[in-house]
């Protein structure tokens, strides 16, 4: 299908588009009012652009929330067009069985004019660009932490036990090597070394990633805000800014530490309310980081001043320490929501 051979009075109708995103190949599918179809096919990068221009201003664009859409969508704002990013979760029933790529834009165009659906809101650029460095700084963790598991399993193979952290990593390991009595043999204090300097490499891009987040923290007035907070560090504070911005996409902090799996699954029928485990959706890692500050902050030797931390420590001691930090994290995730909104600072009470 070729844009140019596309009637101007075809598209003047279009209300909504529904668009199946790849590399270079994008599927399209494109109704009026009355939800009769006006176009699909099958379109190249550089004439989707081309049909994007064409179409009338406050069409609704819908995509998948993956790779790409954040940037076709600053694009479609751009051109006066209304883009609208849905959950592939909350597009998937509209799909059906039989899967193919106009399948897939259809069931996006149909679900992207539902009322129900909530949509995804649209990323700025610096809104993605904090978003890239929480996501390098995470890969680069866990490349460290895999790379310092597997030092610490080969030296004890011989005996050699290196406490955790990677402080002792780097203290112990380079004394372990130099000692000519600990049973190392020559090939393998070769392997050793060489492993090491991996480490230390990546253990070097860590703290660059961490300076990223320090310089970023500096200029995000919002971040030393959330950091008032309890259990909130800069990380934690910055990747929140990079998953919820100003926060006003979410009705409530209910909604926010629902979206982040943090509220309990629910399975309620006649009248009977049954609620379970939580459900675990949303952002995996936003929420690792919200449940490890919660936990420090329940198991915090200090006393703890604030009603808050008082209630999580009580909760613990009931119900044990995990249920209050998961309990603690939904808290401190409504919190965070209300000062987004709101602004201002904690006030522990």
């Amino acid at each position: 299908m070729k844009v140019a051979q596309l009637e101007q009075d075809r598209l003047a109708s279009v209300v909504r588009v529904g668009v199946d995103l790849a590399k270079s190949i994008y599927a399209i599918y494109a109704v009026d009012r009355r939800d009769r179809l006006v176009v699909k096919g099958m379109l190249k990068r550089r004439e989707f652009e081309q049909f994007l221009q064409c179409l009338p201003p406050g069409c609704l664009v819908g995509m998948e929330a993956c790779g790409g859409a954040h940037g076709w969508g600053r694009t479609c704002s751009q051109l006066g067009l209304k883009p609208v990013l849905m959950a592939p979760q909350a597009v998937k029933p509209y799909i059906g069985e039989q899967k193919n790529d106009l399948r897939d834009a259809r069931g996006i165009c149909e679900a992207a004019g539902r009322p129900t659906i909530r949509p995804v809101r649209v990323k700025s650029v610096a809104e993605s660009d904090l978003q890239m460095v929480v996501r390098v700084r995470e890969g680069r963790v866990a490349a460290r932490t895999a790379k310092s598991n597997q030092l610490r399993g080969l030296v004890l193979e011989y005996g050699i036990v290196i406490p955790k952290g990677s402080a002792a990593l780097k203290d112990r390991l380079p004394a372990l090597l130099e000692d000519a009595e600990n049973g190392l043999s020559a090939q393998a204090r070769q392997v050793l070394d060489s492993l090491y300097r991996e480490w230390l490499v990546v253990d070097g891009l860590v703290q660059e990633a961490d300076q990223w987040l320090r310089n970023l923290e500096r200029e995000l007035p919002a971040s030393r805000r959330l950091q008032s907070i309890p259990g909130i560090g800069p990380v934690i504070a910055l990747a929140l800014l990079a998953v919820a911005g100003d926060g006003r996409t979410f009705k409530n902090g209910r909604a926010l530490a629902a979206w982040l799996g943090l509220t309990p699954k629910q399975h309620s029928s006649g009248g009977k309310q049954r609620l379970g485990q939580m459900t675990k959706q949303g952002n995996t890692y936003l929420r690792a980081l919200l449940i490890h500050g919660a936990r420090a902050a329940v198991n915090s030797p200090r006393a703890a001043p604030d009603r808050l931390l008082r209630w999580a420590r009580a909760l613990a001691e009931r119900s044990g320490k995990n249920k209050a930090a998961v309990a603690l994290a939904n808290k401190l995730a409504r919190i965070a929501w209300r000062l987004l909104v709101s602004g201002g600072t904690y006030q522990p009470a």
